[in-house]
């Protein structure tokens, strides 16, 4: 199914990943520092590289840029500093995600398989694509239609259902909503939203705004709990 690559300093994470993971086809190379990680990472190799950032020889956001300087190759910190301004940095240095311990491994799969379905399959095959999305896909059928829970949305009718029933959104609640399952089980900081999204007269979107437009979309969602505000930092939607 693939390799992925644990960069992680504690036995016993060390060992609960690994198992758990080996137990869904993975393959995982663990590594305790940053010098044997990068001996060990080939980017035609690894699907995926979990890291820590409080690392015997150095920090993982030092291992985190060096990653991004020549690949693309998706990156989970696991870590237990949980303060905004750590979560932010590693986000915008081009990490895909952001997990602090203590964390539920069931947590930690989903997160995973969330930032594989956003990443392009390498060879292309059609093999290689089922493998990537099989494992917890929760929408079968079109890859047109995106699913959370009870929601649905159809990015080729632009249609958007809850519980069986259309919803009429706004053009800007439709462009979050869009966002927002995209990128499904990942944390959203505010600043990347705010960068992406516009309203119909093309005008910036301001901090505010995105509050009320979030509100009102949860309302017209049913008042989804899909939708989880992660406090200082953003948005995230996930399954309940």
């Amino acid at each position: 199914m693939g390799k992925i690559l644990l960069v992680e300093d504690d036995e016993t994470i060390c060992f609960g990943v690994r198992s758990a993971l080996e137990k869904k086809g993975y393959e995982v190379m663990v590594c305790s520092g940053i010098m044997e990680g990068k001996h060990s990472f080939k980017a035609e190799e690894i699907l995926l590289v979990l890291l820590d950032l409080n690392l015997p020889d150095g920090s993982g956001y030092e291992f985190c840029s060096w990653i991004r300087q020549e690949h693309d190759t998706p990156v989970i910190f696991l870590t237990v500093r949980d303060d905004a301004a750590d979560i932010i940095r590693g986000l915008d240095m081009g990490a895909d995600d952001y997990i602090t311990k203590p964390f539920h491994i069931a947590v930690m799969e989903s997160r995973i398989q969330a930032v594989l379905r956003r990443m392009p399959v390498r060879g292309g095959s059609a093999e290689a694509v089922s493998e990537k999305i099989a494992w917890g896909a929760e929408c079968q059928g079109s890859p047109d239609v995106l699913c959370c829970g009870e929601i649905s949305l159809d990015r080729g009718k632009m249609m958007v259902c809850a519980g069986g029933e259309e919803v009429s959104l706004t053009a800007l609640e439709y462009k979050l909503l869009l966002m927002l399952l995209e990128n499904k089980g990942c944390i959203l900081p505010r600043g990347r939203i705010l960068e992406k999204i516009w309203d119909v007269d093309g005008s910036f979107v301001n901090d505010n705004t995105l509050t009320v437009a979030v509100k009102r979309l949860r309302e017209k969602l049913n008042d989804t709990t899909c939708i989880t505000t992660v406090r200082g930092i953003g948005y995230r939607m996930e399954e309940t």
